[in-house]
């Protein structure tokens, strides 16, 4: 149920379910501690398909490969409903009024939600002065690199982690 429920939000992207999931999956539920869900949503961060890798190794973290086929299903067949299936009638109903405004209200939740998905990741991943650092420096990589791609934002922070947990 936890995952069927985030499946629902998967509309804006993936990460918008990773306040659900923690919740039903740490908070609620207790199937992962804070760590196994970091290290399941920093894996899924390096490999396409974020959202299928996180469920997915939720799920066979928490029941094999039977939990991970259930968690894959359960998060996208959601969004296949709600989106597949009734695409031959988007076009029709596109400029109505009210469904542009049930769009934009849905545009507005997937910020908010991506917004959680942020807090829900740092709170968890900085948790001293060089993951601080580390997350400022790939901020501000992001903003003022304009050309920079995020794998190598990942890797030159997973090489710094690295090296600062050597040396430290």
């Amino acid at each position: 149920m936890v995952l069927y429920k985030a499946g629902a939000f998967v509309f804006g992207s993936g990460l918008a379910i990773v306040p659900f999931l923690h919740a039903g999956v740490v908070t609620e539920n207790h199937w992962l501690t804070e760590q196994q869900f970091v290290d399941a949503v920093a894996v899924a961060m390096i490999t396409p398909g974020p959202v299928v890798i996180t469920v997915g190794f939720i799920g066979y973290l928490i029941a094999g490969f039977p939990g991970a086929s259930v968690a894959a299903l359960a998060t996208f067949l959601p969004c296949y409903l709600f989106t597949v299936i009734p695409a031959p009638y988007f076009k029709k109903i596109a400029k109505n009024k009210s469904i542009k405004a049930f769009v934009d209200g849905i545009t507005a939740a997937v910020v908010g939600a991506l917004v959680g998905a942020v807090i829900v990741i740092a709170t968890r991943s900085i948790i001293d002065i060089p993951t601080a650092l580390i997350a400022l420096a790939s901020l501000l990589s992001l903003i003022y690199i304009k050309k920079i791609q995020e794998p190598y934002v990942i890797a030159v922070a997973a090489l710094l982690g690295l090296l600062l947990k050597l040396l430290l």
